[in-house]
């Protein structure tokens, strides 16, 4: 759920298909499990119906379901890499954000920390997600 630069981490929320649902850009001296609070806090809004999480490690504990419990009953299912050491085996809930984060890199402005304010970024990966979503249209 998170992607960091220097000095910023990102953190994306995606649906099965990669499609951004929700984005949240702050300062890289932020813990993950804190800042993902105000960005489920803000999809509970968004999404009442949202009930099925796919998280990485990093959120793992009570910690963050403790924080969020009050925007309704979640349940967050923490996925973790296979225990094959020396292969790698691409894993389907694993790599839907790393993919969709993959996508937003070949966008320039992305690739490095530009941005001088957090809403401008925030704004740079909507317009990427745009342009992701537009190219997925079929041309008639």
């Amino acid at each position: 759920m998170a992607k960091r630069l220097k000095g910023r981490k990102r953190h994306i929320v995606t649906d099965t298909s990669g499609s951004l649902l929700a984005v949240q850009v702050h300062a890289a001296n932020i813990q993950d499990n804190h800042g993902a609070v105000p960005l489920l806090k803000s999809l509970g809004i968004a999404f009442p119906k949202l009930r099925y999480i796919f998280a990485d490690r990093v959120y793992r504990g009570n910690k963050l379901l403790n924080a969020i419990s009050e925007v309704g009953k979640w349940t967050i299912e923490i996925v973790t890499r296979s225990q094959t050491v020396g292969t790698f085996k691409a894993e389907r809930k694993r790599w839907v954000v790393e993919r969709t984060l993959a996508w937003f890199g070949r966008s320039r402005r992305l690739a490095k920390d530009f941005e001088a304010t957090i809403a401008s970024a925030e704004a740079w990966l909507l317009i990427a997600s745009i342009r992701v979503l537009s190219g997925r249209v079929p041309r008639s």
